[in-house]
């Protein structure tokens, strides 16, 4: 198979939901190929996921003195934190080569691609139970965070038990948009400060949650990971990983024009944000 390879650089939260959405649509109607794209996020925001509430899940006023953007995913899934992460979205067909049918088993495939990434820069990851399995071992574990990552889902990236890539995945009209953090550096504390919590003694146990089961590429390697360090192995690893073949390309001007259309009439305004 062929793909684009994309680097969008720093965007902000809205344009880079914008951009993701627009390659989906491009796609679907047979003006765009399969696309990895790769970017970051200036200035931070947190991502909902597709059926939050924002004002139930975050402290919005938290998020305003700390300069964090809020922005609703098209993807389901709870709240993320983008900061210090390369994050990776990909778009393809259903029904392309190679790709499985189900949900649960593309994530396995894609997976494969992210851990070949990982790999090349020394760490050896593994993926989390399947749901079947892991829903066993979560009524052990009970949690009640509007976090992504406080706990894996399935099929998703650990390191010795703890979760350092998180995704989510939304289909529509015949091709999935995936995407997903490979997270850099990681922060319980401003991650809890900016989610809702009844109390301080309950954003102090959800601080020591999150510092027990996430961990972040330079924890793993005990030194600084520059951004394009990451995104070079990812680029480099995920084609082989997965039978595909990268071709490196821009975006259309058509697909810009749609991703500014998406800020302006979607990802930029209150009540899009504030859907639910």
């Amino acid at each position: 198979m062929m793909w684009r390879i994309l680097d969008t650089g720093f965007g902000d939260a809205a344009a880079n939901m914008a951009i993701d959405e627009a390659i989906m649509l491009a796609h679907a109607a047979g003006e765009a190929p399969p696309t990895l794209r790769f970017y970051g996020w200036s200035p931070p925001a947190v991502s909902l996921g597709y059926f939050q509430r924002a004002e139930s899940e975050l402290d919005l006023d938290a998020c305003e003195k700390l300069g964090v953007a809020v922005v609703r995913r098209l993807t389901g899934g709870r709240a993320v934190l983008h900061e210090a992460e390369l994050t990776y979205s990909l778009v393809v067909r259903e029904d392309a080569p190679n790709v499985p049918e189900t949900i649960t088993a593309s994530y396995r495939y894609f997976s494969g691609g992210i851990m070949a990434g990982l790999a090349q820069l020394g760490i050896v990851a593994q993926l989390s139970l399947p749901r079947s399995a892991y829903a066993q071992e979560k009524r052990k574990q009970p949690h009640s965070s509007a976090a992504c990552f406080d706990a894996p889902s399935h099929y998703e990236i650990m390191h010795e038990g703890r979760k350092l890539v998180g995704s989510a995945q939304v289909r529509r009209n015949g091709v999935l948009l995936q995407h997903g953090s490979v997270l850099l550096r990681f922060s319980p504390e401003k991650l809890a400060a900016v989610l809702k919590a009844p109390s301080d003694d309950a954003r102090g146990r959800l601080v020591r949650t999150l510092s027990g089961c996430v961990t972040s590429v330079e924890a793993v390697l005990g030194r600084e990971a520059a951004w394009e360090e990451v995104r070079d192995a990812m680029a480099g690893a995920f084609g082989p990983a997965l039978g595909i073949t990268l071709q490196a390309a821009g975006l259309s001007e058509a697909e810009w024009e749609m991703s500014r259309q998406l800020v302006q009439e979607k990802y930029g305004r209150e009540q899009w944000t504030a859907l639910r």
